[in-house]
C-alpha cells in the first residue's frame, strides 16, 4: 500500500570500495595512510582552529564546533604529555597497522579479549598476554574526566 508520501529517508550508498575491518583488514584506497586516534584528531583540530583565529576573526562553522565539541567529549587524553606517551607505546608495536594503533588509542579497552572483539583483525597478530599489558599501560594513562 503506497502513502502517495515521499520516502522519509535516503537510500543508502552502497560503499565505493572494498574497505573492511575483520579479522583481515582491507582499508583499500586508505591502506598505509596515517591515522590518528580521537586525542590526536583532538590536538590537530584545536592547534588549526588557534591558528586561523589569529589570522583572521572569522565565525566558526557550526560543523567544526560540533566536531571540536565531539572531541572534547571523546578524547581521552588531553595532557600533552600523556598523549605522547600513549603514542610512543603505540608505535613501538610495529605489527599493527596505524588503524590498529588508532582504534586502540581511541577505545582505551580493559581487556585483550574485548580489543580483539572490537578489532578482529588484532586475533593473530599480538598476543592476548602482549595486547592486555598495552592496555593496562594506556589504561595507567588515561585521563578520567567526569
Amino acid at each position: 500500500m503506497t502513502t502517495g508520501h515521499a520516502p522519509t529517508a535516503r537510500t543508502r550508498e552502497k560503499p565505493s570500495g572494498e574497505e573492511e575491518a575483520t579479522t583481515d583488514l582491507k582499508l583499500g584506497e586508505f591502506e598505509g595512510v596515517p591515522t590518528l586516534t580521537i586525542s590526536e584528531a583532538r590536538v590537530l583540530i584545536n592547534a588549526v582552529v588557534s591558528h586561523r583565529r589569529a589570522q583572521k576573526n572569522e565565525a566558526e562553522p557550526e560543523n567544526l564546533t560540533k566536531t571540536r565539541d565531539y572531541l572534547e567529549m571523546f578524547a581521552r587524553f588531553k595532557q600533552p604529555e600523556a598523549l605522547e606517551s600513549v603514542e610512543r607505546m603505540l608505535m613501538a608495536k610495529t605489527e599493527l597497522e596505524a588503524f590498529e594503533r588508532s582504534q586502540l588509542g581511541s577505545l582505551c579497552l580493559d581487556s585483550a579479549e574485548e580489543a580483539k572483539t572490537l578489532i578482529p583483525s588484532l586475533a593473530n597478530k599480538i598476543s592476548d598476554s602482549d595486547l592486555q599489558e598495552l592496555l593496562d599501560d594506556i589504561m595507567k594513562l588515561r585521563n578520567f574526566v567526569e
